[in-house]
């Protein structure tokens, strides 16, 4: 029997130096993938160049759970099965889990801060 897992991504965007011309979008909104697959979560952001960005979880009923930082400078950064990419030139932060298991299923959330 295969296992499906949904996972959610939402974007929580935290601005330090505020503008009313920043965005972010998420792709896809909501994603299903097999159990042992690879999920791939992606964050675009315009009109602005964030110095870092933050990706979180958070389960129903909880809080926040913080996964990866990545700053610009920075290409890729991985932390187990969790990784990401941040690629100033296309204006794009991606979030990956490997070998995906049902306890990942989740509410996922990228933050960019500008300092």
């Amino acid at each position: 029997m295969e296992l499906f897992l949904r996972v959610v991504l939402m974007i929580l965007w935290i601005p330090v130096d505020w503008v009313s011309s920043q965005k972010m979008e998420q792709n896809p909104p909501s994603l299903s993938i097999q159990e042992g697959g690879k999920a791939m979560l992606i964050c675009n952001y315009t009109n602005y160049s964030p110095a870092f960005i933050q990706w979180y979880r958070q389960d129903p009923g909880r809080g926040l759970l913080f996964l990866l930082l990545i700053r610009e400078n920075e290409h890729e950064k991985q932390t187990g099965r969790l990784s990401t990419t941040f690629d100033t030139r296309v204006k794009q932060t991606a979030f990956h889990i490997a070998a995906s298991q049902p306890a990942d299923s989740a509410t996922y959330f990228c933050a960019a801060d500008t300092q």
